[in-house]
């Protein structure tokens, strides 16, 4: 069986502190989109997981430690499965990229074996081996409040983004190493989400904490997004997660592929992609 495995999208970013685990806690307003990885899962008898990747990011993925295969791992630990299998995954996503293409392919994973046999308490026991957006993946939109909690969107708003990548990667261990301030932590507040447009200025007026660190690092992050948002119904630019992927955020499918069209000539070696909101 095939089956998408989503990307996700922060549309804000903000670093908190660190807790008692040593982990950064972060707040963020998030969406997941249309831009997939393809997964195949079987039954392997070989008493042994087989995971092959395929596509064009196959070659950044380690063969021998990722999260599909800490995850098969755990859950035959834990006693929830108890067969092997072969799973195939063709990479579209970027790989460290700030788009959580590895966690959610677990969660796509999970989903798959457990179906409806998935509750909090493995859910938390899951995240600590395999990453701690582990749940973002489990709601279309909504607001990270903190590590352990997520308030769902129970109206979805449609957006259209471009994705660009320059020819670099991010390390997220290594970008939140150099996280020095940390921003006020703030309550989730629904009518900022009553109309799309209030949400969008509302968006508008946030940030990324992490974006500072890698323009520092890699200046053509600065420069990429000033020419994301400079292009005609661009609501605003920003990186996603930890890097190295920038978006433009666009209501209109037409103008963000003509956006898209006039960035693929100015840097046509970078990756690049339109998506919308799933």
């Amino acid at each position: 069986m095939v089956f998408n495995s989503y990307a996700k999208i922060n549309l804000t970013l903000k670093v908190n502190f660190r807790n008692k685990n040593n982990l950064h806690e972060i707040q963020s307003y998030y969406c997941l989109i249309n831009l997939t990885d393809k997964i195949n899962v079987k039954k392997n008898y070989d008493k042994k997981d087989n995971i092959t990747f395929k596509g064009p990011f196959a070659k950044l993925v380690k063969k021998s430690d990722n999260s599909i295969l800490n995850l098969l791992r755990l859950l035959r630990k834990l006693g929830h499965i108890s067969n092997f299998y072969s799973v195939k995954v063709t990479k579209n996503i970027p790989v460290f990229a700030g788009l959580g293409g590895g966690t959610g392919n677990a969660v796509s994973i999970l989903k798959h074996l457990l179906k409806k046999k998935i509750n909090k308490s493995l859910l938390s026991k899951i995240e600590s081996s395999v990453g701690s957006d582990f749940k973002l993946f489990f709601y279309d939109q909504g607001f990270l409040k903190n590590l352990g909690s997520i308030n769902n969107f129970k109206k979805k708003h449609k957006f259209f983004l471009i994705l660009i990548q320059p020819n670099f990667t991010c390390s997220t261990k290594e970008i939140y190493k150099k996280v020095k301030k940390y921003s006020k932590k703030k309550k989730f507040n629904q009518n900022n989400l009553s109309s799309k447009r209030r949400f969008i200025s509302h968006l508008r007026k946030s940030s990324n904490d992490l974006q500072s660190i890698v323009e520092k690092k890699y200046p053509i992050i600065r420069e990429l997004l000033a020419n994301i948002k400079n292009e005609k119904g661009c609501y605003f630019s920003r990186m996603t997660g930890s890097g190295s992927v920038c978006y433009g955020l666009f209501n209109n499918q037409f103008k963000a592929k003509k956006a898209l069209n006039n960035l693929k000539i100015k840097y046509p070696r970078f990756w690049s992609s339109l998506a919308k909101t799933v």
